[in-house]
């Protein structure tokens, strides 16, 4: 596993019963989180210093608020500044376990002592985008959320950072049309969810479709790419699986794949998710 241990202003203070206390910047946030299966050593509802919890209901849920705190505030990693909002469906605009990956790519970018075009899909509110950014990479930051990349926009404002070209679309759609266009790039990212619909109404589950997207990537990969990672929060997929994925379409040589997780104040590591990554040595 690897471990998310360098957030100066966020950690996890302590989990149990199917949730997890947060402190972001100073706000302490409770959260569901599927993976805390075990016992918490307290309620953590009756914590005084819980500033704000969502509730799980069915289809859906709920934050309520036991103190005044601000819509939304920012929080730092290294030189980074990302915006937190208490959203839908528990989220809040940022992943703090995707730390260990950004580490990792900066590395690969920097020391790779060239330019490097990266294509980021399904990427959310651009906390990777940023990070390579500041690395020195060209990114194209693709979601067809609108929603989600305005709020990059807004990241990528709070973090003086102009050069990323920010895309509205269908993810897959887009790759067709890179394909047909001639565009190549250096690294690709991607981080696909569980289920989803097309804007034509195509389902997506990632147990059927991610093998097939991952080839269609390889289509707009140059000829002296640098890495390609794929990371999931899929519930009961292995990280062996995404890399038996990159190792079938790009070669096994230098392929990795772990579990991703955040320390908790408890000494426990809380898992987060599955992620891969194929390294090229050039």
């Amino acid at each position: 596993m690897r471990v998310a241990d360098s957030w100066k202003d966020y950690k996890v203070l302590e989990t149990g019963d199917g949730y997890k206390l947060e402190e972001w910047a100073g706000i302490k946030l409770l959260r569901p989180d599927p993976q805390v299966i075990w016992h918490a050593k307290e309620n953590l509802f009756k914590r005084k210093d819980v500033d704000a919890y969502y509730e799980k209901r069915e289809g859906g849920g709920l934050w309520h608020f036991n103190k005044k705190i601000p819509d939304e505030w920012t929080i730092s990693w290294q030189d980074l500044k990302f915006i937190v909002k208490p959203m839908g469906f528990k989220h809040t605009g940022i992943f703090p376990e995707q730390a260990t990956n950004w580490t990792l790519m900066q590395k690969l970018i920097k020391n790779s002592k060239r330019e490097i075009k990266v294509l980021n899909l399904f990427a959310y509110t651009g906390g990777a985008s940023i990070a390579l950014s500041k690395a020195g990479a060209m990114v194209t930051h693709v979601d067809a959320s609108k929603g989600m990349v305005e709020r990059a926009k807004e990241n990528a404002k709070l973090n003086n950072i102009t050069n990323i070209r920010f895309i509205v679309d269908d993810c897959q759609k887009f790759i067709e049309r890179e394909i047909r266009r001639g565009n190549f790039y250096d690294a690709i990212i991607m981080d696909p969810p569980s289920y989803g619909r097309g804007p034509s109404g195509e389902m997506w589950k990632l147990e059927d479709n991610l093998a097939d997207f991952v080839e269609l990537t390889k289509k707009v990969l140059s000829n002296k790419p640098l890495f390609v990672l794929i990371n999931s929060y899929t519930t009961g997929l292995q990280p062996t699986v995404i890399a038996n994925i990159l190792k079938c379409v790009f070669g096994k040589e230098n392929v990795e794949a772990d579990e991703i997780g955040l320390p908790t104040e408890e000494g426990l590591i809380l898992p987060c998710g599955a992620t891969g990554v194929k390294i090229w040595k050039n």
